[in-house]
Protein backbone atom coordinates (compact mmCIF):
# COMPACT_ATOMS: atom_id res chain seq x y z
CA UNK A 1 0.00 0.00 0.00
CA UNK A 2 1.41 3.49 -1.00
CA UNK A 3 1.52 6.51 1.27
CA UNK A 4 -1.14 8.69 0.59
CA UNK A 5 -0.06 11.11 -2.88
CA UNK A 6 2.40 8.82 -3.90
CA UNK A 7 1.03 6.82 -6.52
CA UNK A 8 0.12 9.95 -8.03
CA UNK A 9 3.36 11.39 -7.77
CA UNK A 10 4.93 8.42 -8.97
CA UNK A 11 2.52 8.27 -11.99
CA UNK A 12 3.31 11.78 -12.57
CA UNK A 13 7.55 10.85 -13.33
CA UNK A 14 6.56 8.34 -15.19
CA UNK A 15 4.20 10.73 -17.13
CA UNK A 16 7.64 13.39 -17.34
CA UNK A 17 9.82 10.63 -18.60
CA UNK A 18 7.30 9.64 -21.56
CA UNK A 19 7.06 13.59 -22.76
CA UNK A 20 10.68 14.53 -22.03
CA UNK A 21 12.56 11.02 -22.99
CA UNK A 22 9.68 9.33 -25.51
CA UNK A 23 8.45 12.86 -26.60
CA UNK A 24 5.25 11.44 -26.19
CA UNK A 25 2.29 13.90 -25.53
CA UNK A 26 0.87 13.48 -22.58
CA UNK A 27 -2.60 12.57 -23.77
CA UNK A 28 -0.48 9.70 -25.73
CA UNK A 29 1.31 8.95 -22.57
CA UNK A 30 -2.37 8.89 -20.54
CA UNK A 31 -4.01 6.42 -23.07
CA UNK A 32 -1.22 3.91 -22.87
CA UNK A 33 -2.77 0.80 -21.65
CA UNK A 34 0.95 0.14 -20.10
CA UNK A 35 1.71 3.63 -18.88
CA UNK A 36 2.00 4.76 -15.59
CA UNK A 37 -1.42 5.61 -15.06
CA UNK A 38 -2.64 2.05 -15.14
CA UNK A 39 -4.24 0.91 -12.06
CA UNK A 40 -4.59 4.43 -10.44
CA UNK A 41 -8.63 5.53 -8.90
CA UNK A 42 -9.82 8.51 -10.85
CA UNK A 43 -8.61 10.80 -8.12
CA UNK A 44 -4.74 9.96 -8.80
CA UNK A 45 -4.45 10.26 -12.24
CA UNK A 46 -6.30 13.30 -12.09
CA UNK A 47 -3.43 14.64 -9.77
CA UNK A 48 -0.42 13.26 -11.45
CA UNK A 49 -2.21 14.91 -14.63
CA UNK A 50 -1.96 18.11 -12.92
CA UNK A 51 1.26 17.29 -11.37
CA UNK A 52 2.39 16.73 -14.58
CA UNK A 53 1.67 19.80 -16.64
CA UNK A 54 2.86 22.02 -13.71
CA UNK A 55 6.32 20.65 -13.74
CA UNK A 56 6.11 20.68 -17.47
CA UNK A 57 5.04 24.85 -17.42
CA UNK A 58 8.14 25.02 -15.17
CA UNK A 59 10.88 22.95 -16.40
CA UNK A 60 13.81 25.27 -16.98
CA UNK A 61 13.08 27.13 -13.92
CA UNK A 62 13.16 23.89 -11.84
CA UNK A 63 16.22 23.12 -13.51
CA UNK A 64 17.59 26.54 -12.53
CA UNK A 65 16.98 25.84 -8.93
CA UNK A 66 18.56 23.20 -9.05
CA UNK A 67 21.84 23.56 -11.07
CA UNK A 68 24.08 24.70 -7.73
CA UNK A 69 23.40 21.40 -5.98
CA UNK A 70 24.13 19.04 -9.05
CA UNK A 71 27.81 18.21 -9.89
CA UNK A 72 26.22 16.24 -12.86
CA UNK A 73 22.99 15.44 -14.97
CA UNK A 74 21.17 12.40 -12.30
CA UNK A 75 19.47 9.82 -13.86
CA UNK A 76 15.73 10.38 -15.65
CA UNK A 77 13.85 9.27 -12.87
CA UNK A 78 15.72 11.19 -10.58
CA UNK A 79 16.03 14.31 -12.12
CA UNK A 80 12.15 14.83 -12.79
CA UNK A 81 11.89 13.52 -9.38
CA UNK A 82 13.57 16.29 -8.43
CA UNK A 83 11.69 18.40 -10.59
CA UNK A 84 8.64 17.16 -9.40
CA UNK A 85 9.28 18.46 -5.96
CA UNK A 86 10.53 21.96 -6.61
CA UNK A 87 7.41 22.19 -8.62
CA UNK A 88 5.39 21.34 -5.71
CA UNK A 89 7.11 23.37 -3.20
CA UNK A 90 6.60 26.32 -5.10
CA UNK A 91 3.11 25.57 -5.53
CA UNK A 92 2.66 25.29 -2.20
CA UNK A 93 3.16 21.92 -1.35
CA UNK A 94 3.83 20.78 2.34
CA UNK A 95 7.79 20.05 2.57
CA UNK A 96 7.95 17.14 4.86
CA UNK A 97 5.60 15.42 2.47
CA UNK A 98 7.14 16.58 -0.84
CA UNK A 99 10.61 15.71 0.52
CA UNK A 100 9.49 12.17 1.78
CA UNK A 101 7.83 11.21 -0.93
CA UNK A 102 10.59 12.24 -3.36
CA UNK A 103 13.13 9.86 -0.96
CA UNK A 104 10.85 7.55 -1.87
CA UNK A 105 9.74 7.41 -5.38
CA UNK A 106 13.83 7.52 -5.86
CA UNK A 107 14.58 4.26 -3.50
CA UNK A 108 11.66 2.61 -4.48
CA UNK A 109 13.32 1.73 -8.51
CA UNK A 110 16.29 -0.58 -7.98
CA UNK A 111 18.16 1.41 -10.70
CA UNK A 112 18.12 4.81 -8.47
CA UNK A 113 17.87 3.37 -5.03
CA UNK A 114 21.35 4.16 -4.20
CA UNK A 115 20.51 8.06 -4.78
CA UNK A 116 17.71 8.62 -2.52
CA UNK A 117 19.95 10.37 -0.16
CA UNK A 118 21.18 12.73 -2.67
CA UNK A 119 17.34 13.68 -3.66
CA UNK A 120 16.86 14.13 0.38
CA UNK A 121 19.69 16.00 0.88
CA UNK A 122 19.46 18.57 -2.72
CA UNK A 123 15.31 19.07 -1.05
CA UNK A 124 16.25 20.36 1.54
CA UNK A 125 18.84 23.06 0.73
CA UNK A 126 16.42 24.54 -1.69
CA UNK A 127 15.03 27.54 -0.42
CA UNK A 128 11.73 27.82 1.13
CA UNK A 129 9.73 29.66 -2.08
CA UNK A 130 12.24 27.96 -4.89
CA UNK A 131 10.96 29.48 -8.50
CA UNK A 132 10.50 33.32 -6.87
CA UNK A 133 11.87 36.14 -8.88
CA UNK A 134 13.15 33.39 -11.37
CA UNK A 135 12.01 34.65 -15.11
CA UNK A 136 9.23 32.81 -16.66
CA UNK A 137 10.12 29.86 -19.14
CA UNK A 138 11.03 30.23 -22.75
CA UNK A 139 9.59 28.80 -25.78
CA UNK A 140 11.84 27.04 -27.88
CA UNK A 141 14.28 28.66 -30.14
CA UNK A 142 12.15 27.09 -33.32
CA UNK A 143 9.17 28.39 -32.20
CA UNK A 144 10.23 31.81 -30.10
CA UNK A 145 12.57 33.36 -32.51
CA UNK A 146 9.61 33.83 -35.35
CA UNK A 147 7.00 35.30 -32.34
CA UNK A 148 9.58 37.51 -31.84
CA UNK A 149 10.21 38.51 -35.49
CA UNK A 150 5.90 38.68 -35.69
CA UNK A 151 5.19 40.22 -32.22
CA UNK A 152 8.25 42.07 -30.93
CA UNK A 153 10.22 40.91 -27.53
CA UNK A 154 7.76 42.66 -25.43
CA UNK A 155 4.33 40.40 -26.38
CA UNK A 156 6.83 37.57 -26.55
CA UNK A 157 7.36 37.22 -22.98
CA UNK A 158 3.70 38.41 -21.59
CA UNK A 159 2.63 35.55 -24.18
CA UNK A 160 4.87 33.44 -21.92
CA UNK A 161 3.67 34.29 -18.77
CA UNK A 162 0.37 33.43 -19.69
CA UNK A 163 1.31 30.07 -20.68
CA UNK A 164 3.36 29.61 -16.99
CA UNK A 165 -0.12 29.82 -15.84
CA UNK A 166 -2.77 26.88 -15.25
CA UNK A 167 -5.34 28.07 -17.63
CA UNK A 168 -9.07 28.68 -16.65
CA UNK A 169 -11.83 26.91 -18.16
CA UNK A 170 -14.68 28.03 -20.58
CA UNK A 171 -18.32 26.84 -21.37
CA UNK A 172 -19.73 28.04 -24.47
CA UNK A 173 -24.05 28.47 -23.43
CA UNK A 174 -27.27 27.73 -24.82
CA UNK A 175 -29.58 30.29 -24.55
CA UNK A 176 -31.45 30.09 -21.57
CA UNK A 177 -29.66 26.70 -19.98
CA UNK A 178 -28.42 26.52 -16.63
CA UNK A 179 -24.72 27.13 -15.75
CA UNK A 180 -22.00 26.95 -13.30
CA UNK A 181 -20.73 30.29 -11.70
CA UNK A 182 -18.46 32.06 -13.85
CA UNK A 183 -17.48 35.01 -15.41
CA UNK A 184 -19.13 36.32 -18.68
CA UNK A 185 -16.52 36.98 -20.98
CA UNK A 186 -16.63 40.35 -23.66
CA UNK A 187 -17.90 37.93 -26.57
CA UNK A 188 -19.95 35.77 -24.94
CA UNK A 189 -18.17 32.28 -23.22
CA UNK A 190 -18.48 31.85 -19.76
CA UNK A 191 -15.05 31.44 -17.75
CA UNK A 192 -15.70 29.26 -14.90
CA UNK A 193 -14.80 30.22 -11.63
CA UNK A 194 -14.36 26.66 -10.07
CA UNK A 195 -13.59 23.75 -12.79
CA UNK A 196 -14.04 20.94 -10.99
CA UNK A 197 -14.99 17.59 -11.71
CA UNK A 198 -16.98 18.69 -15.00
CA UNK A 199 -19.63 16.21 -15.06
CA UNK A 200 -21.01 16.76 -12.18
CA UNK A 201 -21.59 20.72 -12.66
CA UNK A 202 -24.94 22.89 -13.00
CA UNK A 203 -26.09 22.31 -16.30
CA UNK A 204 -23.64 19.72 -17.89
CA UNK A 205 -26.15 16.41 -18.10
CA UNK A 206 -28.79 18.82 -19.41
CA UNK A 207 -26.46 19.74 -22.23
CA UNK A 208 -26.68 23.49 -21.65
CA UNK A 209 -23.71 24.13 -22.36
CA UNK A 210 -19.76 22.23 -23.43
CA UNK A 211 -16.21 22.86 -23.40
CA UNK A 212 -14.69 25.35 -25.50
CA UNK A 213 -12.03 27.82 -25.08
CA UNK A 214 -13.21 31.45 -25.97
CA UNK A 215 -11.04 31.85 -28.58
CA UNK A 216 -12.12 28.82 -30.68
CA UNK A 217 -15.77 29.97 -29.80
CA UNK A 218 -15.42 32.77 -32.29
CA UNK A 219 -14.73 30.90 -35.69
CA UNK A 220 -18.07 30.26 -35.24
CA UNK A 221 -19.43 33.64 -34.80
CA UNK A 222 -17.14 35.08 -37.46
CA UNK A 223 -18.71 32.32 -39.79
CA UNK A 224 -22.42 34.15 -38.37
CA UNK A 225 -24.20 31.31 -39.22
CA UNK A 226 -27.78 31.63 -40.11
CA UNK A 227 -30.92 29.50 -39.20
CA UNK A 228 -31.72 26.92 -42.28
CA UNK A 229 -28.25 27.36 -43.52
CA UNK A 230 -26.31 23.60 -44.71
CA UNK A 231 -22.85 24.29 -43.23
CA UNK A 232 -19.72 22.05 -43.25
CA UNK A 233 -17.26 21.55 -39.96
CA UNK A 234 -14.77 20.01 -41.55
CA UNK A 235 -11.88 18.54 -38.68
CA UNK A 236 -14.67 18.95 -36.64
CA UNK A 237 -13.67 16.62 -33.68
CA UNK A 238 -13.96 17.39 -30.60
CA UNK A 239 -17.27 19.03 -31.87
CA UNK A 240 -17.36 22.67 -30.34
CA UNK A 241 -18.19 24.21 -33.40
CA UNK A 242 -19.96 21.62 -34.36
CA UNK A 243 -22.29 22.45 -31.33
CA UNK A 244 -22.57 26.02 -31.89
CA UNK A 245 -23.42 25.66 -35.30
CA UNK A 246 -26.11 23.18 -34.64
CA UNK A 247 -26.97 25.44 -31.66
CA UNK A 248 -27.66 28.16 -34.23
CA UNK A 249 -29.79 26.15 -36.27
CA UNK A 250 -27.99 25.41 -39.14
CA UNK A 251 -28.03 22.04 -41.19
CA UNK A 252 -25.05 21.04 -40.15
CA UNK A 253 -22.36 18.11 -41.53
CA UNK A 254 -19.28 17.64 -39.68
CA UNK A 255 -16.61 15.10 -40.86
CA UNK A 256 -13.35 14.78 -39.12
CA UNK A 257 -11.00 11.87 -40.12
CA UNK A 258 -10.43 10.12 -36.66
CA UNK A 259 -13.26 7.89 -36.06
CA UNK A 260 -12.03 7.52 -32.57
CA UNK A 261 -12.46 11.21 -32.35
CA UNK A 262 -15.98 11.48 -34.02
CA UNK A 263 -17.40 9.33 -31.17
CA UNK A 264 -16.58 12.32 -28.91
CA UNK A 265 -18.81 14.30 -31.61
CA UNK A 266 -21.24 11.58 -31.46
CA UNK A 267 -21.39 12.15 -27.58
CA UNK A 268 -21.82 15.61 -27.42
CA UNK A 269 -24.30 15.72 -29.68
CA UNK A 270 -26.41 13.30 -27.70
CA UNK A 271 -25.69 14.91 -24.05
CA UNK A 272 -26.83 18.46 -26.08
CA UNK A 273 -29.97 16.96 -27.68
CA UNK A 274 -28.27 18.92 -31.03
CA UNK A 275 -28.22 17.43 -34.31
CA UNK A 276 -25.31 16.86 -37.29
CA UNK A 277 -24.83 14.61 -39.71
CA UNK A 278 -21.31 13.00 -39.03
CA UNK A 279 -19.16 11.93 -41.60
CA UNK A 280 -15.63 9.95 -41.21
CA UNK A 281 -13.42 10.74 -44.94
CA UNK A 282 -10.52 12.33 -45.31
CA UNK A 283 -11.58 16.22 -46.55
CA UNK A 284 -8.84 15.94 -49.69
CA UNK A 285 -10.43 12.68 -51.10
CA UNK A 286 -14.40 13.27 -50.10
CA UNK A 287 -16.92 14.69 -52.10
CA UNK A 288 -20.18 16.00 -51.08
CA UNK A 289 -23.40 15.57 -52.86
CA UNK A 290 -23.84 19.12 -53.66
CA UNK A 291 -22.44 22.89 -51.96
CA UNK A 292 -23.18 24.34 -48.80
CA UNK A 293 -24.14 27.93 -48.23
CA UNK A 294 -20.46 28.46 -45.61
CA UNK A 295 -17.77 25.65 -45.03
CA UNK A 296 -15.50 26.59 -41.19
CA UNK A 297 -12.62 24.26 -41.77
CA UNK A 298 -10.29 24.23 -38.83
CA UNK A 299 -6.96 23.06 -39.90
CA UNK A 300 -4.23 21.01 -38.67
CA UNK A 301 -1.59 22.87 -37.01
CA UNK A 302 1.04 22.70 -34.98
CA UNK A 303 -1.43 23.89 -32.63
CA UNK A 304 1.40 26.55 -30.82
CA UNK A 305 -1.35 28.65 -29.84
CA UNK A 306 -2.48 26.26 -27.02
CA UNK A 307 0.91 25.88 -25.36
CA UNK A 308 -0.94 26.92 -21.78
CA UNK A 309 -3.12 23.99 -22.02
CA UNK A 310 -0.74 22.01 -23.55
CA UNK A 311 2.98 22.19 -22.13
CA UNK A 312 3.93 19.13 -23.50
CA UNK A 313 3.83 20.49 -26.80
CA UNK A 314 7.37 22.02 -26.88
CA UNK A 315 9.55 19.47 -25.77
CA UNK A 316 7.64 17.29 -28.30
CA UNK A 317 8.10 19.13 -31.36
CA UNK A 318 10.94 20.48 -33.26
CA UNK A 319 9.47 22.66 -35.88
CA UNK A 320 10.65 19.91 -38.13
CA UNK A 321 6.87 19.00 -39.04
CA UNK A 322 6.22 22.68 -40.36
CA UNK A 323 6.73 22.77 -43.62
CA UNK A 324 4.49 19.61 -43.97
CA UNK A 325 1.50 20.93 -42.20
CA UNK A 326 1.59 24.38 -44.29
CA UNK A 327 1.73 22.79 -47.54
CA UNK A 328 -1.51 20.37 -46.05
CA UNK A 329 -3.18 23.30 -44.74
CA UNK A 330 -2.92 25.34 -47.89
CA UNK A 331 -4.70 21.92 -50.15
CA UNK A 332 -7.42 22.08 -47.80
CA UNK A 333 -8.50 25.48 -47.77
CA UNK A 334 -8.34 24.97 -51.71
CA UNK A 335 -10.48 21.57 -51.18
CA UNK A 336 -12.87 23.35 -48.69
CA UNK A 337 -13.29 26.27 -50.75
CA UNK A 338 -14.76 23.80 -53.69
CA UNK A 339 -17.74 23.16 -51.32
CA UNK A 340 -18.79 26.62 -51.32
CA UNK A 341 -21.29 27.07 -53.31
CA UNK A 342 -20.87 30.53 -55.46
CA UNK A 343 -21.80 34.10 -52.95
CA UNK A 344 -21.12 31.27 -49.97
CA UNK A 345 -18.70 32.25 -47.13
CA UNK A 346 -15.38 30.15 -45.77
CA UNK A 347 -14.17 30.45 -42.81
CA UNK A 348 -10.32 29.38 -42.39
CA UNK A 349 -8.63 28.57 -39.02
CA UNK A 350 -5.59 27.21 -37.03
CA UNK A 351 -4.92 27.19 -33.57
CA UNK A 352 -1.17 28.74 -34.45
CA UNK A 353 0.63 31.92 -32.93
CA UNK A 354 3.02 31.32 -36.31
CA UNK A 355 1.87 33.74 -39.27
CA UNK A 356 3.18 31.11 -41.80
CA UNK A 357 -0.09 29.17 -40.65
CA UNK A 358 -1.96 32.03 -40.57
CA UNK A 359 -1.65 35.30 -41.96
CA UNK A 360 0.72 34.06 -44.76
CA UNK A 361 -1.88 30.97 -45.64
CA UNK A 362 -4.49 33.96 -46.17
CA UNK A 363 -1.90 36.04 -48.46
CA UNK A 364 -0.79 32.89 -50.87
CA UNK A 365 -4.19 31.97 -50.89
CA UNK A 366 -5.84 35.28 -52.11
CA UNK A 367 -2.69 35.20 -54.83
CA UNK A 368 -4.18 31.35 -56.07
CA UNK A 369 -7.79 32.88 -55.97
CA UNK A 370 -8.10 36.22 -56.66
CA UNK A 371 -11.61 36.62 -56.98
CA UNK A 372 -11.69 35.55 -53.32
CA UNK A 373 -12.90 38.41 -50.54
CA UNK A 374 -12.17 38.53 -47.05
CA UNK A 375 -15.30 40.05 -44.94
CA UNK A 376 -14.88 41.25 -41.10
CA UNK A 377 -17.85 40.42 -39.18
CA UNK A 378 -18.57 42.50 -36.25
CA UNK A 379 -17.91 40.46 -33.21
CA UNK A 380 -19.24 41.99 -29.73
CA UNK A 381 -16.13 41.91 -27.51
CA UNK A 382 -13.51 41.62 -29.77
CA UNK A 383 -10.94 44.29 -29.88
CA UNK A 384 -10.66 46.47 -32.61
CA UNK A 385 -6.74 45.56 -32.33
CA UNK A 386 -7.12 41.95 -33.00
CA UNK A 387 -7.98 42.12 -36.08
CA UNK A 388 -4.98 42.54 -39.46
CA UNK A 389 -4.32 44.76 -42.04
CA UNK A 390 -6.03 42.00 -44.16
CA UNK A 391 -8.95 41.13 -42.34
CA UNK A 392 -7.80 38.15 -40.72
CA UNK A 393 -8.52 38.06 -36.50
CA UNK A 394 -5.45 37.08 -34.96
CA UNK A 395 -5.88 35.99 -31.30
CA UNK A 396 -3.05 35.62 -28.77
CA UNK A 397 -2.50 33.92 -25.06
CA UNK A 398 -1.83 37.31 -23.84
CA UNK A 399 -5.22 38.91 -24.95
CA UNK A 400 -7.05 39.46 -22.07
CA UNK A 401 -4.24 38.28 -19.98
CA UNK A 402 -5.98 40.05 -16.82
CA UNK A 403 -8.69 37.53 -16.53
CA UNK A 404 -6.73 34.42 -17.38
CA UNK A 405 -5.62 34.84 -21.16
CA UNK A 406 -6.97 33.24 -24.53
CA UNK A 407 -5.45 30.00 -26.82
CA UNK A 408 -3.94 31.82 -29.85
CA UNK A 409 -6.11 31.53 -32.84
CA UNK A 410 -5.75 32.99 -36.67
CA UNK A 411 -8.49 32.89 -38.46
CA UNK A 412 -10.55 34.65 -41.74
CA UNK A 413 -14.00 34.68 -43.32
CA UNK A 414 -13.60 34.63 -47.35
CA UNK A 415 -16.32 34.92 -49.45
CA UNK A 416 -16.50 33.10 -52.81
CA UNK A 417 -17.57 35.17 -55.81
Amino acid sequence: MLAEGLAARTAAVGLLGMVLTERLSIAEAVANAQGPLTGLTPSDKARAQRLTLATLRHLEQCDQVLKPYLRKTPPHLVQNTLRLAITELATGGTAHGVVNAAVDIVRRDKRTGHMAGLVNAVLRKVPKNPLEGLPVQKMPRWLRQPLVHAYGREVVRAIETIQAKAPPLDISLREGGDAPDGEMLPTGSLRLTEAGQISRAAGFTAGDWWVQDAAAALTVKLLAPVAGERVLDLCAAPGGKTLQLAAAKAKVTALDISRTRMERVRENLARTGLVAELVVADVLQWSPDTLFDAVLLDAPCSATGTIRRHPDLPFIKDGSELPELIALQAKMLDRALSFVKSGGRMIFCTCSLLPDEGETQLSAALERHPNLRVKQVNITGVDAGWWTKAGGLRLRPDHWAERGGMDGFFMVQLVKP
